[in-house]
Order: C-alpha cells, then structure tokens, then sequence
C-alpha cells in the first residue's frame, strides 16, 4: 500500500484534480417535514434500528449554534421525527455498530455563560445500547477533539479514528489507536493515539467521519478535508482514502463530491456556503454507493458515485 506520510497536498489541488475528472453525478436533497423554522443537516446515513430505517441528524436554527440531534424515519418520501426518540443537545451525530451494540455520538458544544452564542470549546460523547431507545453515556472524548469514530476490526479487537486539534503547529490532524473493549475508550487513550502524518497541510484540516471494514482488513475512511480563504471563507470537501491496521499505512486522500454537484440551496452563513460535511456512505455492491452529506450548513443531501472503496478491495 502506498504511505503518503511527507506528502500532504492542499485540498485546494485536490479540489482542481477532482473538477478535472469529476463524475457526471447529481446529488438530491432530503426533505425534513415538521421542523418549522429549523434545519436539518450533518446527518447520518440511514441505519436499522428494531427493523426501522432511521436517520440522525443535527436541527438547528439558521441563527443559532444551539443543536438537537433528532431521529428520523421515511414517511412518504418525507422524513419525520420517530415517535418516541430521544432527543440528545448534541451536533454531528454518527453511529456504529460494535460487538453487535449500536454506538452513538456527537460532539458537546460548550457556550459562554454571558454570551449564549459564543462556543468556549467542545468534545464528542458517546452512548451504547441495543437500540435507541435504550441509549446510555459511557465515554467522552478530550476537550476540542471532534471526529472519533470506531470501528469492529477482524481480529476481534475495536479500532478507533481520533481528531486532536492542535497538534503542534498543525491545525488538527487524524490520529488511529485500538482498543480490546469499549470500556478502554478513555480520554487519556484517544490523547495519546498514533497520528497518522502527511494528510495535511498544517494551515488545513480534516477529520474520519465513518469506517468501513473491506476486504483484506484495511479500513476505509469516509471523511472531510476543509481548508480557509481570505476572509475566514471555509471549504469542505468529502473524502476517502484506506488505513491499514496491521502496519499504519495509509493511502492518499481522494476527494469524492463537491458541492455543485448537488441542488442549489440556503447556508447557514455566507462563509459556509462551499461547505459538505460527510456524514454516511452506503455501499451497494454493484460498483456504487450513496454517500449522505450536509450541505452548506443548513440541508441534508444525498448523491450516489461510484463506490469510493473500491478500488481498495481490488488491489
């Protein structure tokens, strides 16, 4: 597998190779019925729970930074909030499915006592339980560490994507640690994983956003790559690439969407209007595969691509 440790790139390259070669895909968006004023956006993609097809997904005012993390299922081609959910005060939900136990997260956000708009930092929590009604806390992630997720790897042990920010003179990187059972998933543990270098450059950042177990055990990584312009103007674009637990090794960094590919619509800001955080790919076995995106800040889109895990399970 090749290392692309030394030879990060800028997602601004990576953007203009992708427009040079990019699919001819179009991207749809969801439809949140019932939510008034509130957006619907950063969601998951669709996961079983009690024979049911749900979604999470972070609803928001477009004028506040205030998020419930809600759950939905598909109703006529609309979807709705699930009778009976719990409603978690969390952003950018995302889920697992660990030693047969649904694992569920988002990202705290802490606010200002004198100023409810202003963020004085954030972490990710984590809740396990055989459904979601039966959710319960049992982790919590470091201070500023968004982005861990958690993955059953084949030699029965769980692995674990972590996000440090800052690391050094770098604004975040990607790090990767294992862990024998859920109750070793500390903060002093995700402190301290392996970073995996050469994904970024150290004025950009990104994060995993989900794994997937292929074929010969490497992981593929559904993430982010963001980068800021002048005037605090963010870009976000989804990507992939492969992590091999056995010796480190990852592969370069693709991207996989952007964000005219998908409708027109609203952003939360002017500065977020270039933005898509991933949220969830479906892989369909037939070459293709649905990833679920936000958009922009304030929708939730969906687009299907050929399978950007692929080609990891070919070679």
């Amino acid at each position: 597998m090749q290392v692309s440790a030394g030879q990060a790139i800028s997602c601004a390259v990576l953007f203009d190779r992708f427009q040079r070669e990019r699919p001819p895909y179009r991207g749809d968006k969801l439809v949140f019925s019932g939510m008034g004023n509130r957006d619907v956006y950063n969601i998951t993609a669709p996961f079983q729970d009690e024979g049911e097809k749900v979604i999470a997904g972070r609803v928001e005012d477009r004028s506040s930074e205030r998020s419930e993390v809600m759950f939905f299922v598909e109703r006529e081609g609309e979807w709705v909030v699930r009778d009976g959910a719990p409603v978690f005060e969390l952003q950018d939900p995302f889920v697992a499915t660990i030693r047969g136990e649904l694992v569920f997260g988002g990202v705290e956000v802490y606010f200002d006592g004198d100023d409810p708009h202003y963020v004085t930092s954030w972490r990710t929590v984590f809740y396990r339980g055989k459904s979601i009604r039966e959710l319960e806390p049992f982790a919590k992630g470091p201070l500023t560490m968004k982005d861990i997720r958690l993955i059953d790897l084949r030699n029965g042990r769980i692995g674990v994507f972590t996000r440090p920010m800052p690391v050094g003179d770098a604004r975040a990187m990607i790090g990767y640690m294992e862990i024998s059972e859920l109750e070793e998933l500390t903060e002093e543990a995700m402190a301290n994983a392996e970073l995996l270098y050469g994904q970024f450059l150290k004025v950009e950042w990104g994060g995993a956003n989900e794994a997937h177990l292929l074929k010969g055990g490497r992981i593929g990584v559904l993430g982010h790559i963001a980068r800021m312009d002048d005037g605090n103007i963010r870009h976000y674009y989804p990507m992939t690439f492969a992590y091999d637990p056995a010796n480190g090794a990852h592969t370069p960094i693709k991207l996989i969407a952007a964000r005219d590919m998908f409708p027109d619509g609203p952003a939360k800001r002017p500065d977020l209007v270039d933005v898509l955080f991933s949220g969830g790919l479906v892989r369909h076995g037939d070459g293709k595969a649905t990833l679920y995106t936000g958009v922009s800040d304030a929708e939730a889109h969906r687009i299907v691509i050929d399978d950007p895990f692929a080609e990891y399970e070919s070679e």
